[in-house]
């Protein structure tokens, strides 16, 4: 993979934001529905992609495979009928986390997948145990040669899965699997995220019997023969998450918001009215979003799907330092989800960390600062709360933040925000 030049994002902040921004289509949603195409050979149509670093690194992985890909308009149109291997290359599994969702996707195209143990933001440990055992009950010989993972099966049947804890990507992996195996399979404690109710959805139009999808068991008749289809990726609810907290940070900022579902981010927008964040539903995908004069501190505790998202947690503690009070968030998801913490504090914030535990005292003005992202989501906490401080702030690292946010300089710049991109 070529290089990529080191890029930087220069921002003043204090700037008033108004206007309207459009969400884009969810990373988390394309991944999997971008593996799932080699389950049936052909031409597949998705719109709504997200031109983000992830999805081209997973397009980059189709291509090895055999695939052809290129994007046509509002479109990308994908053709795997020229698949041909059953291995992924190191160089670019190790860049992203998803390269695991090839593992189900091989396997139940092929027959066998190697992939090494995959990469992505260093936000805690993520093992993928889960996925290894759901793929053995269906039958798959499972082994490590030189830091590759070997999956292998004659015949993948049909059979029924626990899971220790709803994994959002096993879920998926083992939902790509047992859509061509024989006979039925059950999935117990599943992941209800939107994402894979998305692909359980994506694998229906291609002709697999699957139901329960969004509950806690997931039942999967295997179907030995899919068919393409075409696919239109739903908005990313992290993104529109971000856009919301946006919204409320300064007091003369309002944003109308279009391409959002509100019903994936109930528990996040009930936090936002409870902190002192208007929002309102203006559409079927638009909302408008506003602070009140003053906010106020609340709790914050992460959780699977429905409740609050790990990737919106950094994002709220930078509103919570604008917050009166003393705020709580808890993470119980990713241990190293913290690290941005260090650098909200150069800019001021008043935060300490008890465990999993993130003491925010508010209010406390930020200042302009150099600073690093230490993931993805950290780095769009970062450019927020520079767009809220004092003078001139600079994030680097910021290939971290545009492997999942499309053209998120442009719509900030189109709201208003003085925020340049230098290239080192």
């Amino acid at each position: 993979m070529e290089r990529v030049s080191e890029r930087r994002y220069v921002i003043k902040g204090g700037y008033p934001l108004k206007g309207v921004v459009e969400v884009s289509g969810a990373k988390n949603a394309a991944l999997p529905a971008i593996a799932a195409t080699l389950l049936a050979p052909g031409e597949y149509r998705l719109k709504r992609v997200p031109k983000v670093r992830d999805v081209f690194c997973m397009l980059k992985i189709l291509e090895f495979l055999g695939a052809t890909w290129s994007f046509e308009k509002d479109a990308l149109i994908i053709n795997t009928s020229g698949i041909n291997k059953t291995s992924v290359p190191y160089e670019l599994a190790t860049q992203i986390r998803a390269s695991v969702l090839f593992l189900g996707a091989l396997l139940g195209a092929k027959g066998e997948a190697e992939v090494p143990l995959p990469g992505g933001c260093a936000i805690g440990k993520r093992p993928i145990d889960l996925h290894l055992k759901g793929m053995e009950k269906l039958g798959a010989e499972i082994s490590l040669y030189h830091g590759n993972l070997r999956v292998k099966a004659l015949n993948l049947k049909g059979c029924e899965i626990v899971l220790d804890f709803p994994s959002v990507t096993a879920t998926e992996n083992l939902l790509m699997a047992a859509s061509v195996a024989e006979g039925e399979t059950v999935i117990k404690n599943a992941a209800k995220e939107p994402e894979v109710v998305f692909l359980a959805e994506v694998l229906k139009s291609m002709g697999a019997h699957i139901k329960g999808e969004g509950e806690d068991t997931i039942y999967v008749k295997g179907k030995k023969k899919l068919k393409p289809a075409h696919i239109e990726i739903i908005p990313d609810r992290i993104e529109a998450g971000t856009f919301l907290v946006l919204g409320g940070l300064l007091e003369e900022n309002e944003l109308e918001i279009k391409n959002v579902n509100l019903s994936y981010l109930e528990v996040p927008v009930s936090k936002l009215r409870e902190i002192g964040v208007y929002v309102e539903k203006t559409g079927k995908r638009s909302c408008l979003v506003k602070r009140e004069k003053s906010l106020k501190a609340t709790k914050i505790v992460t959780a699977p799907y429905p409740g609050f998202p790990t990737d919106l947690q950094p994002i709220f503690t930078v509103l919570l330092t604008q917050a009166q009070g003393m705020s709580l968030v808890v993470e119980n998801l990713f241990e190293n989800r913290f690290l941005y913490v260090f650098e909200l504090n150069r800019m001021g914030a008043n935060i300490k960390l008890e465990d999993r535990t993130a003491i925010v005292n508010g209010v406390t003005p930020l200042f302009g600062s150099p600073v690093k992202a230490t993931d993805l989501r950290a780095g769009a906490a970062l450019v927020l709360a520079g767009l809220c401080a004092e003078n001139t702030t600079t994030v680097y690292n910021v290939e971290l933040i545009e492997r999942g946010y499309e053209n998120f300089v442009e719509k900030l710049q189109g709201l208003g925000a003085k925020i340049e991109v230098e290239t080192l």
